[in-house]
């Protein structure tokens, strides 16, 4: 086992080489001379070199990369452009409300997919089931920005049972009052795709040669399901999880900007309308770090849901 992390751990910085120089690419060369930017259409020739001076980007391009390696090695990605503030703390004191939201809202859609699943199975091939599938399938075909709309203006603006926008200082106010419609909007939004995923996922289990043992031994139907069919199915189900944590650092930017959250999403869409490059640099880092970490992690739970795999 540990001999497997570690060389997972080796093998992540062939792949963290490559974002970083996929990343410095597109942002020097795609992205533009910043200082154009923030020096606005009325600049002269004399501001732009001043700026790009200040910036760093007038030096040769190996010594910016080394520059954008140091600050990947030191967690310090310098400063915001656009407010001056330093982009570590920008992004520390947005995470904190983006998690508030998310880590919520992503229990209660698995939690509540693998028990709608099992329950689906139960009933799979009746009218139920179908019309629970069509159900799914008209949710999905809605976007998220009529869920929005519809849930701010009927739970807020006119039953007034959530505040519209807002969010404070104390994390039990901001859970339990100014997340809860945002949650609830995300969690309307996402279970439809979730049920219709974890439902595939049990239907495949359920057919198998095990199961029809585990029957044929006179265990129960709820039984077989819980214990033999859920176990088997949860490798995928771990899999669809994980592959979605790391758009936590992101966060649902659209509930974040009609809400007022003030979390990662909704800076990641001040940074771009500024062209706040420090800021857009380093959430993009620290996604690509987050997958890699939570794919070892995947693996790893593997073994733990399902001892018969093998970490090689």
């Amino acid at each position: 086992m540990f001999a497997y992390i570690v060389r997972r751990l080796w093998q992540m910085l062939p792949t963290m080489l490559g974002v970083v120089l996929l990343v410095f690419i597109l942002f020097n060369w795609v992205g533009g001379d910043p200082a154009y930017i923030l020096a606005g259409k009325m600049a002269n020739a004399e501001s732009i070199a001043n700026i790009r001076r200040q910036l760093g980007v007038d030096q040769p391009y190996y010594v910016q990369l080394w520059i954008f390696i140091q600050q990947i090695a030191s967690f310090d990605f310098g400063h915001s452009w656009a407010t001056g503030e330093s982009v570590a703390q920008i992004i520390g004191s947005r995470l904190g409300p983006s998690l508030t939201v998310l880590l919520p809202l992503t229990v209660l859609e698995t939690v509540l997919g693998i028990a709608l699943a099992l329950a689906i199975a139960f009933v799979r091939g009746s009218l139920t089931d179908r019309a629970v599938m069509v159900a799914c399938t008209v949710g999905m075909s809605i976007s998220i920005l009529v869920y929005i709309i519809v849930f701010q203006y009927g739970l807020a603006f006119k039953l007034g049972l959530f505040p519209v926008q807002g969010w404070g200082d104390s994390f039990w106010e901001n859970l339990l009052r100014y997340a809860s419609l945002p949650i609830l909007i995300g969690l309307a939004v996402s279970i439809a795709p979730t049920l219709r995923l974890y439902r595939s996922f049990v239907l495949d289990e359920v057919n198998q040669d095990y199961v029809r043992t585990a029957r044929a031994k006179g265990l129960g139907e709820a039984r077989v399901m819980c214990l033999h069919v859920l176990r088997n199915a949860a490798i995928p189900i771990i899999t669809h999880v994980m592959a979605n944590l790391p758009a936590l650092l992101i966060g649902a930017f659209l509930l974040e900007r009609f809400f007022g959250i003030p979390g990662i999403g909704r800076e990641v869409i001040l940074a771009v309308e500024r062209s706040d490059f420090p800021v857009i640099k380093a959430i993009t880092v620290y996604v690509a770090v987050a997958t890699m970490i939570f794919n070892l992690l995947t693996d790893l739970l593997y073994q733990a849901v399902d001892p018969r795999v093998q970490l090689k």
